[in-house]
């Protein structure tokens, strides 16, 4: 199935079943106060089927499938009769109306934790947190990590998968300060090692290169896979099961390293020495030059890579969880990813972090269809990370957002009397006017990215 078949598929999917839950938190606080529901629509624009419930609830689906909104009884936005004014939202305590508001988000979260439980009972597939030889001048190398060594504990949290390893090195990397790591060493010893953070800088961009932290590779040539017609590669007369051994004379003994040599060397004219059915063979392969929008041009191949794999039986890990024991577990799965959510956004205000870091729906699109396409575990972690997103933007004190309406509400309660209309849509305003901001910023990124 093609790439784009699946982002499409699976933003919509996702979209689809976040915003429907964000709005079923409305709807369902709303019925619970005595508020009258006018229409729940999943989507926008002209609905394209309309049902309406035994309740005069009416049901639509609009054909734009990138939102959608719970429609209350509200005096300020049609005509509402007598009988029924105590069943308007604007005629509602400011509890009340904060409660409904805030069970959008509520939501969200909520979501987040059935996704997390099912991913802690299904398994989560990954690899040991075995480390790749630290670059020279990193904070890994500085502690004196080695290729090999398994992390097992991050200042005493243990660890059994890469990515739990990556989630506590970014969260603990805003703190600042030193690392405290439980290493098992390739002799099996154990031992403590200290990680100063000094000077890593905790952009997501930069902050593992910072650390020296990747994932081991086995030691094995690299297979060439899916070679690309007109390409470097193909010309060179390279074909799909070469086992690149060198280039220019350094031995290439894990894919990455192979990727990072190509990348490293754009528009040189390189020697390759290839194993072939047994045979080695040399090709002089002229590498393309790729340019990257004003960031240093990179070399390009025009093949796949990949490793024997075998050879990474050994490096497979699982976490899996019983039905009990996964529900704290995805409880503090979701408050943790929530408070880095709010902790990066902070960073990004004051500057630590860049905004290049802000994607758009063609970015979503795109991580949506290669998690669908990687199994059900990879695109329900996908879905709770955006339900958390969502549910954290929107309670920002933004007006247009969930939280600025709880924000004027709280004014009011504050004052013991309603805000006047011009400060309201003054508010209203400012508030469109971040929002327009900030999708023009992320449509920017995901197009920055595909160029």
């Amino acid at each position: 199935m093609p790439d784009i078949v699946w982002q499409v598929g699976g933003f919509i999917v996702a979209i689809s079943v976040l915003v429907c839950f964000h709005e079923l938190g409305h709807y369902w606080v709303a019925r619970r106060l005595g508020v009258k529901v006018l229409r729940f629509s999943l989507g926008w624009g002209k609905p394209i089927k309309t049902f309406v419930a035994r309740d005069g609830v009416e049901w639509s689906i609009a054909p734009y499938p990138i939102g959608g909104y719970v429609k209350l009884l509200d005096e300020r936005e049609g005509i509402v009769a007598p009988h029924e004014r105590h069943r308007a939202f604007n005629n509602q305590s400011v509890p009340r109306r904060m409660a409904i508001l805030a069970a959008g988000p509520g939501f969200n979260f909520i979501l987040a934790i059935v996704f997390y439980w099912a991913v802690f009972v299904i398994g989560v597939p990954g690899m040991k947190p075995l480390i790749a030889e630290p670059p020279a001048g990193s904070a890994a190398a500085a502690a004196g990590l080695k290729s090999g060594e398994q992390i097992l504990a991050v200042d005493g949290e243990a660890i059994d998968v890469w990515s739990t390893l990556s989630t506590d090195l970014i969260e603990r990397s805003l703190g600042g300060g030193k690392l405290q790591l439980a290493v098992s060493g390739t002799n099996g010893i154990p031992r403590n090692v200290e990680l100063d953070l000094s000077r890593v800088r905790v952009d997501p961009e930069f902050l593992f290169a910072d650390l020296g932290l990747s994932p081991y590779e086995p030691v094995a040539p690299p297979v060439l896979t899916s070679i690309e017609a007109g390409s470097p590669a193909a010309t060179a007369g390279l074909r799909e099961g070469d086992r690149v051994v060198s280039i220019d004379g350094e031995a290439m003994q894990s894919p990455s390293a192979l990727i990072r040599f190509v990348r490293a060397h754009p528009g040189a004219v390189v020697k390759m020495q290839v194993e072939r059915n047994g045979v080695f063979q040399e090709s002089t392969v002229l590498l393309a030059r790729v340019e990257n929008g004003g960031q240093p041009a990179s070399g390009r191949l025009g093949a796949g890579v990949a490793t024997p794999p075998d050879l990474w039986q050994d490096l497979r890990a699982e976490r899996r969880l019983d039905a009990g024991a996964a529900l704290p577990a995805a409880v503090e799965q979701t408050w943790r990813m929530s408070w880095l959510t709010l902790r990066m956004l902070g960073r990004m205000v004051v500057g630590d972090v860049s905004v290049k870091n802000v994607s758009g729906p063609i970015s979503i699109a795109q991580v949506a269809g290669d998690s669908a396409q990687s199994g059900l575990v990879s695109f329900l972690s996908f879905m709770a990370i955006v339900s958390i997103s969502l549910g954290v933007l929107n309670l920002l004190p933004v007006p247009m957002l969930d939280g600025g309406h709880l924000l004027l509400f709280a004014i009011e309660g504050v004052k013991g009397r309603p805000l006047s209309e011009r400060f309201v849509a003054t508010s209203q305003y400012v508030g469109l006017a971040f929002i327009g901001t900030l999708m023009v910023l992320a449509f920017y990124n995901d197009i920055m990215r595909l160029i």
